[in-house]
């Protein structure tokens, strides 16, 4: 028996922890990674083709390094490099809130002559939504509603020369964006993406024939003193 003692064995080191570039990208990360290309295309520092191709990989990749070479080129919030604001932020209250559309066994719209927030969420449990921005009055370039629609329907009516895209799916529902890319042609027209998942019931999102968004940029230099 051998009763000489023995040093303890050396406990392993901690595995190091990862850089911050491989964590895994939150929604927060997502939505500051917006924000930047959302203000890098009012700006005109990006087109509507170039602000399309990045906001697609943005729901594709998966770390904060990744997502952060969407925006290497671009200034980042606050740092002063900022060209003159847009005229649909100008005299602005409204574009930096969310708004939030329920409907519980009910019905919910939003109509006429209305000014959305940056952010509308809609969230429908076997209720209606309808979202119409045929007349409302854009004070931002890029508007976003993120649906949740569960055993509901959720209808979003845009003009016809605002520029559509959607990003979403349906577990035995449907999530459909009509018309998409028509207001592309328009380097200065409103954005309107919509992100959303149905299950059990139904997001549509389309233009309206025939409505067409008021040039906002041309009724700010018509203004006294604009």
């Amino acid at each position: 028996m051998d009763l000489e003692k023995h040093p303890a064995a050396p406990a392993p080191a901690p595995a190091p922890a990862p850089a911050a570039s491989e964590l895994r990208a939150s929604d927060a990360d997502r939505d500051r990674i917006s924000q930047i290309l959302a203000d890098a295309l009012a700006e005109g520092r990006l087109t509507s083709e170039e602000h399309s191709e990045r906001l697609d990989s943005l729901y594709a990749l998966k770390t904060v390094g990744e997502l952060e070479v969407l925006v290497r080129d671009l200034p980042a919030p606050g740092t002063g490099h900022t060209s003159a604001a847009p005229a649909y932020a100008a005299g602005s209250a409204a574009a930096g809130y969310t708004e939030t559309v329920v409907a519980v066994c009910s019905s919910s719209a939003r109509k006429g002559r209305w000014r959305p927030g940056a952010l509308i969420r809609a969230v429908s449990v076997m209720g209606d939504i309808s979202v119409d921005l045929t007349e409302a009055v854009f004070e931002q370039q890029v508007t976003e509603i993120n649906v949740t629609c569960v055993l509901g329907n959720v209808e979003v009516l845009v003009p016809e020369n605002v520029t559509l895209r959607g990003y979403g799916s349906g577990v035995l529902g449907n999530f459909e964006v009509r018309g998409q890319g028509r207001g592309a042609t328009d380097p200065q027209a409103p954005v309107v993406i919509i992100r959303g998942f149905a299950l059990l019931g139904n997001i549509e999102a389309r233009p309206r024939p025939g409505a067409r968004l008021v040039d906002l940029a041309e009724r700010m230099r018509k203004r006294p003193g604009g």
